[in-house]
């Protein structure tokens, strides 16, 4: 549920903070004081589109802050570990910030996050429901959405392994396509290939080949400073006999021979010098060898040269390294050897078609099936939501528009195999015809109550929003309505916009919209009623701008009718 709410700079208005609760909440006031706003901020936290519009004249940007309790929800938690948001203490904190310039900031829990990803989340956890937004009612595609909807996991199970077969066969599909049309383009890719094999291949190239070369080349291109460092450090150790550094060691190390005994500090200073000797004359030795084997090879510099400059060639076509190169290669010869088999490629894809059009048809049978018993409960369930909202007369039905015996690959989509449309009949002896068509703006609204009403239990859903659905309705089917959204309320919580009286008496927690000017500035200012200004309110709605006293007298008597309702 929405537990708070904090707005500022958006719109018209400056700064408003809201605490809500469970059950059922009704927004009311005189029109545009603002209600409608705050459930445009509710709707943008849920990942609406948001423009730099919507900041308050004069601002830089506006902030919009929502904290939601989970109350364990499973999707949104599932949704939540997705995206690696924290989510431990089962609350929700969305912040969103838009910018004057048309930059958004979107955070969940401190993590900043996308609008697509905001737009995830709140899905699972708002649901609103317009005065022009019975979308999903007036678009047709949608009607086999609302229908999943109320089945079952066995449903849920089958379409899932449909969609995931759909969607292996549209791949293997759009693969088969391009081998069959391309093959120009397979003409052109097989030359490349072949060039770029032949190419790296006539390299022959090692595993840190280059590495080696880069330090051999090193030393034939610095061939006449190494050979003067090992010359002079050689005489240094074992040149002259008078001053050469080895002579020099040993002698001290002789004269340290005739009192190590006498102190074992003497001991260890001889020993240091033994040591140091020692692996002096290992040095020089060392060094004697290397001059010895130090050879200038000019040629053999040119063709290190010619070798690096070849491997950096191919670093610049193929990849950074030697490895990323013969990584480069192997697929390549992959898809040669692919290209080359192209008939054999083909009887395999051709086959794999096949089959998976065998098992897309078995599993959308299978749907369809499951659907159908659906389709049953669903048309029983949503005639008693209408019989409550006085449409006792309505004929509801899931019109399946194709036959299970024509079902064919041409019948495939994201969906199923189904083509399904929700028809009614509003009035006895007329015909059925589909719900896009036929029915008006109140039916539509008490269709859509129904349906919610249906489905809130199914939906997990943490918060519907009601604006304004009550629009064209009035006398008992008003009631009926109101009756209907607080059932709803029973499964999440509901925020409803509303000018029906009879919606607003049947409020757990009433909030009254107005406007006030501030320093020459328009605002939008929220107050929570008591009961006696509920009283007031309701009144006014009732008679409009005069209200006498037996107006009075009938809103105390319709929320007293509400109280008792509820307590029923």
């Amino acid at each position: 549920m929405l537990q708070a709410l904090h707005i500022q700079n958006f719109a018209i208005i400056q700064e408003l903070s809201l605490d809500f609760n469970q059950g059922m909440t009704v927004l009311t006031g005189e029109t545009g004081a603002g209600k409608s706003i705050i459930i445009d901020a509710v709707g943008l936290l849920a990942g609406g589109r948001g423009s730099a519009e919507f900041v308050r004249y004069g601002t830089k940007k506006c902030l919009l802050e929502g904290q939601f309790l989970l109350n364990e929800n499973k999707e949104v938690m599932r949704l939540l570990d997705k995206h690696a948001i924290d989510s431990a203490d089962q609350v929700v904190m969305i912040q969103r910030e838009i910018h004057a310039t048309g930059r958004n900031v979107c955070r969940i829990n401190g993590s900043i996050v996308t609008i697509a990803v905001l737009r995830e989340i709140g899905n699972a956890m708002i649901d609103i429901h317009g005065q022009n937004e019975h979308q999903e009612l007036m678009d047709s595609e949608s009607h086999i959405e609302l229908l999943d909807q109320y089945g079952n996991s066995k449903l849920e199970t089958s379409k899932n392994r449909y969609q995931m077969l759909f969607k292996e066969y549209k791949k293997v599909k759009k693969e088969q396509n391009n081998w069959q049309y391309n093959e120009r383009e397979f003409a052109q890719r097989l030359d490349i290939l072949r060039f770029q094999v032949e190419e790296i291949s006539d390299a022959q190239l090692e595993d840190n080949e280059e590495e080696s070369l880069k330090e051999e080349e090193q030393k034939l291109s610095n061939h006449q400073s190494i050979v003067e460092a090992l010359s002079n450090s050689y005489k240094a150790l074992q040149g002259d006999e008078d001053a050469s550094g080895l002579d020099s060691v040993g002698q001290a190390m002789d004269i340290m021979s005739s009192i190590e005994s006498m102190d074992e500090k003497f001991k260890q200073i001889y020993d240091t010098l033994s040591s140091a000797f020692f692996q002096i004359q290992e040095a020089s030795s060392e060094i004697y060898n290397e001059m010895d084997s130090l050879e200038y090879d000019e040629e053999r510099l040119n063709e290190i040269e010619e070798r690096l400059n070849l491997i950096q060639q191919l670093k610049r076509k193929y990849g950074t390294s030697i490895s990323e190169i013969k990584t480069f290669l192997q697929n390549a010869v992959d898809e040669l050897e692919k290209i080359e088999n192209r008939e054999g490629q083909m009887d395999h894809l051709n086959k794999r078609v096949v089959e998976l059009e065998s098992k897309l048809l078995e599993e959308g049978k299978a749907l369809s099936t499951l659907r159908r018993q659906t389709a049953l409960k669903l048309e029983k369930a949503i005639h008693e939501q209408l019989k409550e909202l006085f449409m006792d007369k309505v004929v509801f039905e899931v019109q399946f528009l194709r036959d299970t015996k024509a079902f064919s690959m041409d019948s495939a989509h994201d969906n199923g195999l189904d083509k399904i449309e929700f028809y009614v009949s509003t009035n006895p002896g007329e015909p059925l015809k589909p719900l896009v068509k036929v029915a008006s703006g109140g039916e539509l609204s008490r269709m859509m109550l129904a349906m919610k009403t249906v489905f809130s239990k199914e939906q997990g859903i943490t918060s519907i929003i009601f604006d304004e659905v009550d629009t064209g309705v009035s006398g008992r089917v008003a009631q009926a309505i109101a009756d209907k959204i607080y059932s709803v309320a029973f499964h999440s919580q509901v925020l409803c916009i509303t000018h029906l009286p009879q919606v607003a008496a049947m409020a757990d927690q009433h909030l009254y919209i107005s406007k006030v000017i501030v320093e020459d500035r328009t605002s939008t200012h929220v107050e929570q009623l008591a009961d006696k200004d509920k009283v007031s309110e309701v009144a006014r709605m009732l008679a409009g701008s005069e209200i006498t006293k037996l107006t009075m007298d009938t809103a105390n008597e319709l929320l007293s009718l509400a109280s008792k309702k509820k307590k029923a």
